[in-house]
């Protein structure tokens, strides 16, 4: 359990998350899967990276009992980096990156969706930013990679999900399949890129970061600005303190 990477000798590597019981990443687990893919991305030998995870979603974001459990800002201000450097290994990959969602991608996992170069989901799959409710800000940048700016707006004021076939529709994701084919189409996907020249899609990967008209990394760390403001505030410790008393 926790991140691992395994590597199908065909060009693609897997980095799978697995840290029940909902894939909430500690501290630890956040740099532990920035690791993973910047290492999977630096070797010549890749050429594709599929992100997905085991268990009952995808991802559920930070760890809040942790959070809550720690004595000081280290907890919080170590999820904040943790999740800044997770996405940037994705968005920065030297290969293109497939994420494989089903159930559950919330918080830092939409920042894990929307960072990557494709997404397939399952048909079960459904994407959300819970952070108003957690009081807490970020990763409507990477959300607004998936839907269009009005429905990311309704999503972040409201908590509102969307489902997997939603996103088909607006193209953000590939392929809706049942959860049972996920990480078969996910592979076959990135055996696809795999067969193409390498040094050519590494520059292809390079060349469209060179082109988005948004900074990712430098927007989302404005993001989460606003979450140190509300927990300075005690917006924070009050949503985080009642959502673990929600699970006790």
């Amino acid at each position: 359990m926790g991140i691992s990477t395994g590597n199908h000798g065909d060009g693609v590597a897997e980095v799978v998350m697995d840290v029940p019981p909902v894939n909430a990443l500690p501290v630890r687990g956040w740099f532990d899967l920035a690791r993973a893919v910047r290492e999977a991305g630096r070797d010549p030998e890749t050429r594709a990276v599929v992100l997905r995870a085991e268990g009952r979603g995808f991802n559920a974001g930070v760890d809040i009992k942790e959070m809550q459990a720690s004595a000081g800002f280290e907890a919080l201000v170590g999820a904040n980096r943790g999740c800044h450097a997770a996405f940037a290994a994705v968005y920065e990959c030297e290969v293109p990156v497939i994420a494989a969602v089903h159930g559950f991608c919330l918080g830092g996992g939409v920042g894990l969706a929307g960072n990557a170069d494709i997404v397939v989901a399952a048909e079960d799959a459904y994407f959300g930013l819970p952070e108003v409710e957690r009081g807490a800000l970020g990763a409507a940048t990477h959300l607004s990679r998936l839907v269009p700016q009005h429905l990311m707006r309704a999503m972040v004021y409201t908590c509102r999900t969307v489902t997997a076939a939603e996103l088909h529709a607006f193209g953000s994701v590939l392929e809706v399949v049942p959860a049972d084919r996920l990480r078969e189409t996910a592979l076959a996907v990135a055996v696809q890129i795999a067969a193409k020249d390498p040094y050519v899609i590494r520059r292809a990967k390079e060349s469209l970061n060179g082109i988005d008209p948004v900074d990712v990394n430098r927007s989302y760390r404005f993001e989460q600005g606003f979450t140190f403001e509300l927990n300075l505030m005690g917006a924070g410790d009050r949503h985080r303190d009642a959502f673990v008393a929600e699970g006790a």
